[in-house]
């Protein structure tokens, strides 16, 4: 099996390795994979660089839920009232039909059947 690291080929990725060249840069410059720069210069013990996953210059910022979760219990009907996050939201809380989310009311306005193709001949 013949080596891919020649003398000259471990100066070239020291020299690019300092110079901050990404691990696939080098890879196409030298004609190796980034995989190969990447174990070459772990054994070479060549200084490690940060990793663009963990270390993140920009602070994380935890986000707050604008509004209360409102909890329903039992078959209430959950047609919603308003917009979510704004004052004065609710769902419509009356007795829910049977199999289904809304009440009465609201099932009439969610479930509509299209009408038959029959209807439009004459």
């Amino acid at each position: 099996m013949e080596t891919v690291w020649t003398q000259q080929r471990i100066e070239a990725l020291t020299n690019l390795w300092s110079d901050g060249l990404s691990t696939a840069e080098i890879g196409r410059r030298l004609g190796i994979t980034k995989n190969a720069v990447v174990g070459k210069a772990h054994r070479l013990s060549l200084s490690p660089r940060p990793s663009p996953v963990k270390a993140s210059s920009i602070p994380r910022v935890k986000i707050k839920p604008a509004a209360k979760v409102v909890e329903m219990s039992g078959p209430s009907c959950s047609w919603p009232s308003g917009h979510p996050g704004e004052k004065g939201f609710h769902f419509c809380g009356a007795r829910a039909m049977h199999g289904k989310p809304y009440c009465p009311e609201h099932a009439a306005l969610a479930y509509v059947r299209p009408k038959s193709q029959n209807s439009n001949a004459a």
